[in-house]
């Protein structure tokens, strides 16, 4: 295998070079009416062999924060340094300081029904920090709510949209952002409707672009809230440092996607699972088997994105490569070692040198994993 260098600053880990096979998890054939296509040439695959050994050198610095958490699913920082956290399940908000562990409870949502995947999922904070957005799932749909915070306090949760499809319990997206245009970007599922991806009027399985009012946001491709289509379930969106949109996605039986997002793209979905949909879709830009991601949160910190691998059990780093669009060969850490891996959120830090920290939580108290003593847990995670 060709040597991991390492990029300019202490022991970041570049890519390998190699070009792994992507194989179909648990060797099942792709469901009825999908097409599990070979990645094509512009598109980069990532396997285990690209896993960081625990004992390397540049292996990520980890320190506990908290433990205990039920279901923990969003995250939002605020500009105090401490964290907003959603869990999924028990419909809690809790406010952590990551600095110390404390941890309290905000204010649970009480119209919330989880079941599934589905529950209190993404929460993106206002830019002016006067507000937290939060989706969620009720009896048969989702929505998104906004909660007037003060610094210490939420208030009671005002509709902003409703009607977003949710009633199956699994493919619900639920992913948050705030993007550097003061626009709100949501990630949701095809809730189990495949061709609903391919429908621009509808809101299941879209990236949808949000004025912070719950309107939909001028110059929008559809004159609706959707700004891209053809997804299956998105539950990692991130802004890198060039302003453009990545977002992380589940496949059926072969392939799970990295996506670079763009207003109006069709990314293919249920035509197209993994890249070559031809001419008018677009391909992702990393591809995975299912069993080495099943990803969720998204990240982007210190010169890479970051991606949460549940099924999996891993954490991907994806560098952006330098100067050129794209990203170098991914590599995972921590294969195995925690488990189940739902969110990461990139830590303020006062350090201008310095890369900060990366906050982490396991998800193995989803109901699909195996709890170990502590779960589930949030780490922060630094470069050595």
């Amino acid at each position: 295998m060709t040597p991991r260098v390492r990029r300019p600053r202490a022991a970041r880990v570049a890519a390998a070079v190699l070009a792994l096979p992507v194989l179909v998890a648990c060797g099942a054939d792709p469901e009825p009416g999908e097409r599990a296509n070979a990645p094509s040439g512009s598109t980069r695959t990532a396997g285990p062999a690209d896993d960081l050994p625990a004992d390397d050198p540049a292996a990520l610095g980890q320190r506990e924060v908290t433990t205990g958490l039920t279901s923990p699913w969003g995250l939002a920082a605020t500009g105090d340094d401490r964290v907003l956290l959603s869990e999924r399940d028990t419909g809690r908000i809790l406010l952590l300081d990551p600095a110390t562990g404390q941890r309290e409870e905000l204010r649970t949502l009480p119209d919330v029904v989880p079941g599934g995947e589905a529950g209190l999922l993404g929460l993106a904070l206002t830019p002016d920090e006067s507000a937290l957005l939060a989706y969620y799932t009720v009896e048969e749909t989702s929505r998104i709510v906004s909660m007037p915070w003060d610094g210490q306090r939420l208030g009671e949760p005002e509709v902003l949209l409703d009607g977003i499809p949710g009633g199956a319990g699994y493919h619900q997206g639920g992913q948050l952002v705030v993007g550097p245009d003061d626009l709100l970007y949501v990630g949701t599922g095809d809730n189990g409707v495949p061709e609903s991806a391919q429908d621009t009027g509808s809101l299941s399985g879209k990236v949808l672009r949000l004025t912070l009012e719950g309107e939909p946001a001028p110059g929008n491709p559809f004159d609706n809230e959707v700004y891209s289509y053809g997804h299956r379930n998105v539950q990692g969106l991130a802004f890198d440092e060039q302003g453009r949109l990545w977002a992380s996605e589940f496949g059926a039986n072969a392939f799970d996607e990295l996506n670079l997002v763009e207003a109006g793209a069709d990314h293919g979905w249920p035509d197209v699972e993994g890249s070559g949909g031809g001419e008018g879709r677009t391909d992702p830009v990393v591809v995975w088997s299912t069993a080495d991601a099943s990803p969720s949160g998204l990240a982007f910190w210190d010169g890479s994105l970051w991606m949460a691998a549940l099924r999996g059990q891993r954490l991907w780093e994806i560098p952006l490569a330098a100067g050129a669009e794209g990203v170098e060969q991914p590599v995972a850490h921590l294969a195995g070692e925690l488990g189940r891996l739902r969110s990461v959120l990139a830590l303020p830090t006062s350090d201008a040198g310095g890369a900060g920290e990366l906050l982490l939580v396991t998800s193995n108290t989803d109901g699909r994993g195996e709890v170990r003593d502590g779960d589930d847990r949030a780490l922060a995670l630094t470069r050595p």
